[in-house]
């Protein structure tokens, strides 16, 4: 990698998106913070500096055309290039969520989101990390995105969630199908599960801290050269598909 790596994280205004932005910046990277809310990702910014990390804001809606070409143009300019992408934004679409009453535009919306704004984010920002001596990219996964899981009798795989589960499903294979594409080049893509974690996203009934869901996020922005591709973990190590 360069002199100083340089790491972009979407969704990273607060909760686990911040801790992997700290967690990353506490490792000397130079960070850019993506978020939607200009209020909140100033704040974030602001607070990220006051502790020592060399912090950027990135304005990014992973959802638009014109924000994420307008955020690689940034990227460029703030930092010179790009060594790893955490794509970690993310919605729930709410809850409930039972497949047999289900509002087709909370899916989409959700899909739109999970999947479609990752494939977005990550094919704009490719040549900037080919560019890179050991680019990595993070995709923030669930382990209720493993199908092993969610099929199995008595396993704890959360709500009936027809909505957000299977988007992380979708985005489990979508990041293989990227694997398969790049498999001989240096760029190294993995999904993270970060667990059960406290966030606004479930009303902050998770067991685990942010800092605690940050962990497989950054051990895996951080791989060596001969690390892992196209894989699924969680901190206990590799989750079934």
């Amino acid at each position: 990698m360069s002199a100083q790596t340089t790491a972009l994280v979407t969704g990273a205004n607060k909760g686990i998106g911040y801790e992997i932005a700290a967690g990353l910046g506490a490792l000397g990277w130079k960070v850019g913070v993506g978020a939607r809310d200009q209020q909140r990702l100033d704040e974030a910014v602001a607070r990220l500096r006051a502790a020592g990390h060399d912090a950027f804001a990135v304005p990014l809606d992973v959802t638009d055309d014109a924000s994420v070409t307008a955020a690689v143009a940034l990227v460029q300019e703030q930092a010179g290039g790009l060594d790893v992408l955490v794509n970690n934004a993310g919605i729930t679409g709410g809850m409930q969520q039972q497949p047999t009453t289900a509002d087709l535009d909370v899916i989409r919306t959700v899909v739109e989101t999970n999947v479609i704004g990752v494939i977005r984010v990550t094919n704009a920002f490719l040549p900037l990390l080919r560019r890179s001596a050991s680019p990595r990219i993070v995709n923030m996964s669930s382990g209720v995105g493993s199908l092993a899981r969610q099929s199995a009798d008595g396993g704890d795989t959360g709500p009936i969630a027809v909505a957000y589960s299977p988007s992380k499903t979708f985005l489990n294979a979508v990041t293989v199908q990227y694997a398969k594409e790049l498999k001989d080049t240096n760029v190294l893509i993995n999904l993270a599960c970060p667990g059960y974690v406290a966030t606004d996203l479930n009303g902050f009934s998770g067991h685990r801290t942010p800092e605690q869901g940050a962990a497989i996020a950054l051990r895996l922005a951080t791989l060596p050269d001969d690390g892992p591709t196209g894989g699924y973990f969680e901190d206990a190590g590799v989750i079934p598909w």
